[in-house]
């Protein structure tokens, strides 16, 4: 009588299983499209940010003023941030396009160009938000304004992914 070594159907069985079962865990563990959305919601969180940080410097050292164009704005209105040199002003060239993919937008009419920003040193570039939901560029930045009746400035992101809400305070 001869005996055969070797693996029994069941035994391959259950190692196969177990294998994808440890591949369906690690799969939903690093769930590759959550990892992208959090990517793109940081850059926004770091945009923002550094956008109120810009308009309070720039407020600071001109004794309390905004930034002219800031200055003028309806509080309790939302705008949508855009950059004149870089791209067209809403308000006049673009008005039906203005808010698309921005419910915070109070109006189609509303924008704020924040370019002396730029032109001033406190930002190095006007920022983008990464494309996700909307088609942002410098005409239409994806980040939204809004002058507070306390004169405080809010920035929030249009497009936040995976319910998140971008928004800072100063």
């Amino acid at each position: 009588m001869q005996k055969q070594s070797g693996f029994t159907l069941i035994e391959l069985l259950i190692v196969i299983s177990l294998i994808v079962l440890l591949a369906s865990v690690v799969f939903v563990a690093l769930n590759p499209l959550q990892r992208f959305q959090d990517a793109r919601n940081a850059t926004r969180i770091t945009d923002v940010t550094s956008v109120v940080t810009a308009l309070k410097v720039d407020q600071v050292d001109n004794g309390g003023a905004y930034l002219t164009t800031v200055g003028v704005l309806t509080p309790g209105s939302t705008y949508m941030i855009y950059d004149s040199v870089a791209g067209s002003d809403c308000a006049v060239a673009i008005p039906a396009d203005c808010n698309v993919n921005c419910a915070a937008v109070t109006s189609t009419t509303h924008s704020v160009d924040l370019r002396g920003l730029v032109t001033e040193g406190y930002l190095g570039k006007m920022p983008i938000s990464p494309n996700a939901v909307g088609s942002w560029s410098a005409s239409r930045t994806g980040y939204a304004l809004t002058l507070n009746a306390n004169n405080s400035v809010s920035v929030e992101a249009c497009d936040a992914e995976g319910g998140a809400t971008i928004l800072v305070t100063q």
